[in-house]
């Protein structure tokens, strides 16, 4: 990526505007974290709920003493062990922060970017970067520019074009604030991960899995529909064959009705359904690469103008649990059960 590039999106954060620029999760939406009305212009941009928390990008772990009212051990400790990388830290704010940054919340969520544009942007604004995601909300997060320009097209005057990011699903988030450390969204970093750091129990928000409207996550963000393709999403467990079975079947059914049918399956299994678009995950049992296809393979669904869309379950071990994460949240929690 050119310099002028960064020195041109540089300028843009200093002077309260939007850039979106490439990480190792996916695209973020940036402006200076510090600034009401900047944070104001990201909710505007992408039709994201006010009470949704940004997340802070820095660039030098000493940053993190910025925002926070006190830094915690454990966030010493997780910092010296993944960042930078795609962790995202929850502690209390100190009063530099804005609410609207905050999402009217006593709590900053922070993290350090290792994709060199995302560094480079930091540093060489001289701000902190308050960045969501760069996708309308609610749709499935940008794993490259063309995502970006596909949504924010209009509504934005600058994307830094960094190719393909690496990881391909947003961060880990785990909330320190609490007695007990919390993961509020499952990522590439796991619990087994951040409990094997801290020497300690972790605990999981339990309104990351519910499908129970009772049950409130507690990161707001968790509680809206995200990830989603425009077509309708389910999900299909069981075992392999008789789901293989049963999503021919429907597959023939609504196709009669006239519907344009996709299917979201395993390299092994793929060749195996007969529907009018089926896309690949990778490999079965290879959460990473999954990660990586998810969100393009969705968008792609929608350029195959799919009316349903039926998906193959994966294995919940590892970053598996994660991608399980954004399909459930994607498909409304709806999962056929073979």
């Amino acid at each position: 990526m050119d310099i002028a590039d960064i020195r041109e999106a540089a300028e843009l954060i200093r002077t309260g505007g939007l850039v979106a620029f490439p990480t190792e999760t996916v695209y973020g939406l940036g402006a200076d974290a510090l600034c009401p009305k900047a944070a104001k212009k990201i909710y505007a941009a992408k039709g994201r709920p006010s009470d949704n928390p940004l997340i802070v990008h820095i660039a030098e772990y000493s940053q993190l003493s910025a925002v926070a009212r006190e830094v915690p051990e454990e966030a010493d400790l997780l910092a010296r062990a993944f960042w930078p990388g795609p962790l995202t830290m929850i502690v209390r704010k100190n009063q530099s922060v804005p609410s609207e940054t905050t999402g009217g919340m006593d709590t900053v969520a922070v993290r350090m970017p290792s994709h060199p544009a995302a560094l480079g942007l930091i540093r060489e604004s001289g701000c902190l970067i308050a960045a969501p995601s760069a996708n309308v909300s609610g749709r499935p997060s940008p794993t490259e520019a063309a995502h970006v320009a596909a949504d924010m097209d209009g509504r934005i005057p600058m994307i830094l074009d960094g190719g393909p990011v690496g990881i391909g699903i947003e961060s880990t988030i785990v909330d320190l604030t609490e007695e007990v450390p919390m993961i509020l969204r499952p990522g590439f970093v796991t619990a087994e991960m951040i409990g094997a750091v801290l020497g300690r129990e972790i605990r999981l928000d339990p309104g990351i899995t519910a499908s129970d409207s009772v049950i409130r996550p507690k990161a707001p963000g968790m509680k809206y529909r995200h990830y989603a393709p425009k077509a309708e999403l389910i999900l299909a467990e069981g075992e392999t064959e008789r789901v293989i079975a049963e999503i021919n079947r429907l597959t023939e059914e609504k196709r009669q009705k006239g519907l344009r049918v996709g299917v979201m399956a395993a390299n092994e299994t793929a060749g195996r359904y007969k529907a009018d678009c089926v896309l690949c995950l990778g490999p079965q049992g290879d959460g990473e690469a999954a990660a990586r296809q998810l969100y393009g393979t969705l968008r792609e669904f929608d350029r195959q103008k799919a009316d349903i869309i039926y998906a193959e379950s994966l294995t919940e071990k590892g970053v598996g649990a994660a991608v399980m994460n954004r399909l459930c949240k994607a498909a409304g929690h709806q999962v056929l059960y073979v």
